[in-house]
């Protein structure tokens, strides 16, 4: 884990100011002990990641699945291509939007509304409704829309964001909890250079991004047996275009557990060997808490007291 107290270049966050991912940063930096390191908005996951692989910043804070919509395709791309990075931890974060406009804008006047594509995606059946069908129109962040309303040079005449992101930027606030799902989480990530994994807390994820030789039948059934055999649970798996030809995908997926256990470590030999390229993104704790159950057979002591059978069978012994 990177030394926060002397990150003299800081950490970033998919900004402006006010954004969900600003939030997400105080919840680690506040876990931490550390409230006071400096902090930078960066103007998207591509710029945010960046700065972080250059150096220029120690680590940044990107959102990079919701409860609702998925994976957020910027960030799982980023980390699937370019230098390696490491997650170190992840945060979640409650999620409620407001619709905002420049002082004296009345939801009859909204004919096109700003945002980024997954605000717009948890709330636009709700904002339809409100404005009798104002179109959309995607922004790079949700505060970056706000910003932009108030500077008057927006493409939209008003912005789905959240409530601090409205105050901070002086706008007025047409409808509260516009959210299609009330509840709603999303889950960030704190990603650094490639460094020593934080150790097992006994409550951890794994993350990792494979790609496939070949497109042949069973393929995907192969990949997913190393985990299956060694009775991983699976928390996230989504498919993502390489880039490099059409029907060409490679997977990024999360599961329970860490790069320290057996079960984990055997799993990932087992695609090291089976795929072109396995890129481990990082073992680290579960925002959540949530304990991880392992199936019996499967615990380090199972897998070394089958290492100590088979070297004794090497031996000769019975």
């Amino acid at each position: 884990m990177p030394d926060l107290d002397r990150a003299a270049d800081g950490y970033g966050f998919l900004g402006p100011s006010g954004t969900f991912a600003e939030a997400a940063l105080r919840q680690t930096l506040a876990a931490l002990g550390t409230p006071d390191v400096k902090t930078h908005p960066q103007p998207s996951v591509d710029a945010a990641l960046a700065a972080v692989r250059t150096g220029d910043l120690s680590a940044a804070v990107v959102p990079i699945e919701n409860s609702v919509e998925g994976g957020v395709p910027a960030t799982l791309d980023a980390l699937a291509s370019g230098s390696p990075l490491r997650v170190l931890r992840e945060e979640l974060v409650p999620v409620t939007f407001v619709l905002c406009a420049r002082p004296g804008t009345g939801l009859g006047d909204v004919r096109r509304i700003g945002s980024h594509p997954h605000a717009w995606a948890q709330c636009r059946g709700s904002v339809t409704a409100l404005t009798a069908g104002a179109t959309y129109v995607p922004a790079l962040s949700t505060a970056a829309a706000a910003e932009a309303i108030a500077a008057g040079s927006a493409p939209f005449d008003a912005a789905l964001c959240s409530p601090l992101a409205a105050r901070s930027f002086g706008l007025e606030v047409l409808a509260t909890g516009v959210e299609d799902v009330p509840g709603a989480m999303t889950r960030f990530v704190l990603v650094s250079r490639p460094g020593p994994v934080p150790p097992a807390s006994g409550s951890d994820k794994t993350s990792v991004v494979v790609f496939q030789g070949d497109d042949h039948p069973g393929g995907l059934l192969e990949l997913l047996e190393q985990f299956a055999t060694r009775g991983i649970n699976l928390t996230r798996i989504e498919s993502r275009p390489t880039g490099d030809a059409l029907g060409r995908y490679c997977f990024s997926i999360d599961c329970e557990g860490h790069i320290s256990e057996a079960r984990v470590g055997e799993a990932l030999m087992g695609l090291h060997r089976t795929c072109t390229q396995v890129r481990f993104l990082g073992s680290y704790p579960r925002a959540d808490g949530a304990a991880v159950t392992v199936p019996p057979g499967t615990t380090d002591a199972a897998f070394a007291q089958a290492g100590i059978w088979l070297e004794a069978l090497r031996r000769g012994e019975d």
